[in-house]
């Protein structure tokens, strides 16, 4: 199940970023289906980018249908909702019926937005 993320984008429910438990100031991604470390050591971004390339594999109950994944390749520019530049879109996902872009800002985070809110811009990355 989708909620809705701090920067408007959408945050899948089975991998999190979480501060490691070390003390360290490094990051790691969590896997609530089996309640364990899936990558660890990592910064912030890394972990960002860990955790959504995990989504585009694994749904919540298993490795997602090939059928529910599209690539985007080259990669294309695309503006958000509110139709300003909203950053690079490089993967589509089904979830829950509905379709996921998987969008990069230009200060790297990345976000998972409906694909109702975005729409290609006519530039290239």
């Amino acid at each position: 199940m989708c909620s809705k993320a701090r920067y408007g984008g959408y945050m899948l429910g089975r991998f999190t970023v979480r501060p490691a438990d070390d003390g360290s100031a490094r990051f790691g991604v969590w896997d609530s289906a089996v309640s364990g470390w899936r990558a660890t050591d990592l910064t912030e971004q890394q972990a960002h980018a860990t955790a959504t390339d995990l989504d585009i594999q694994y749904d919540a109950h298993g490795p997602r249908p090939a059928t529910s994944v599209r690539r985007v390749e080259p990669a294309q520019r695309v503006q958000r909702a509110e139709w300003h530049d909203g950053g690079v879109l490089d993967v589509w996902i089904r979830d829950n019926g509905e379709w996921l872009g998987r969008v990069r800002d230009r200060d790297g985070r990345i976000t998972w937005v409906p694909g109702p809110d975005l729409r290609p811009t006519d530039q290239t990355p």
